[in-house]
């Protein structure tokens, strides 16, 4: 056996044993082998390298839905989907949607990329039409990644009226443990002891702006004034 063949029957053991080991953990369908196979990865990532500790998190077998987190990592959202059963759509900014290298992951997991600066708008829509087909579509109302030695910012109103618009149930999380506080590749480099806590969902459809921020405030253990 020649030198080629040897390479190339390395390549397809590799990438075969790829596939199964990502099907294996694998326990959302995304719709694809290769989505489902990275999914398997992630939780792999997620729970033996970061040490996750959490509970399935309860969302409703099929509906629209609305998860929304406090922010400390780039982490974050890959702890959230380790937690999920369910596919969930994350509302990211621009910036980071397009980061080199990490674009395609994104599109992958059906991210809505927002604009900076107020222009919100498309996003928005993105995320409503999300909602009415039935999907769960998460995002982070403080706006980003909070630093913790910075003053908390206030939860923005976006939420709420995503939630009104669509009726779809708000569930709050709170993601904690994480290294790297307030860095985005760092929060997903450096090993932690992480842990995502669940709480029943809040009906902010049938709330005042300012009553269903608080209580989402609450659950995720952010300050909101």
């Amino acid at each position: 056996m020649d030198i080629n063949a040897t390479v190339i029957i390395a390549v397809v053991v590799c990438l075969s044993l790829f596939v199964f080991i990502g099907q294996w953990a694998n326990r959302t369908d995304w719709g694809s082998v290769f989505s489902n196979t990275i999914d398997g990865w992630l939780r792999l990532f997620c729970h033996y390298y970061h040490r996750l500790e959490c509970e399935t998190l309860t969302l409703p077998e099929q509906g629209g839905a609305i998860v929304v987190s406090n922010h400390i990592s780039g982490l974050d959202p890959f702890l959230i989907l380790a937690a999920s059963r369910r596919p969930i759509h994350f509302m990211i900014a621009s910036d980071q949607y397009h980061r080199f290298g990490l674009t395609w992951l994104f599109k992958l997991a059906g991210c809505i990329p927002v604009e900076r600066g107020g222009r919100t708008d498309k996003a928005f829509r993105a995320a409503l039409r999300a909602l009415e087909e039935g999907k769960v579509v998460a995002l982070f109302p403080q706006g980003g990644i909070h630093h913790g030695h910075e003053p908390p910012p206030r939860l923005k109103r976006g939420v709420h009226k995503l939630a009104q618009l669509s009726g779809a149930p708000v569930y709050p999380l709170h993601v904690s443990g994480v290294k790297g506080i307030g860095h985005v590749v760092r929060g997903v480099l450096l090993r932690a002891h992480a842990r995502v806590e669940h709480f029943p969902p809040v009906d902010c459809a049938s709330l005042e702006a300012q009553d269903c921020l608080a209580a989402l405030a609450k659950d995720m253990k952010v300050t909101h004034h």
